[in-house]
């Protein structure tokens, strides 16, 4: 199944909203510092969500698991 790079994407950025409010939460119950937790947010986000699209987009050229 070929997946689109509009759908790649969106999966990535909803995939990524999720992840990142997981990790500014708990990087602020461990430290209690707002700052702190929304920059490192801000910065993952954007690595991890780059990152992502590039893991969808090589996995759909590995056929691997897929019927002919």
């Amino acid at each position: 199944m070929m997946e689109s790079k509009t759908r790649s994407i969106l999966k990535s950025v909803s995939w990524r909203v999720l992840a990142t409010c997981t990790t500014m939460l708990l990087v602020y119950l461990f430290t209690k510092r707002l700052t702190l937790s929304l920059g490192i947010g801000a910065v993952e986000v954007t690595i991890k969500m780059f990152i992502y699209f590039l893991h969808e987009r090589m996995w759909l050229r590995i056929k691997l698991g897929i019927p002919e």
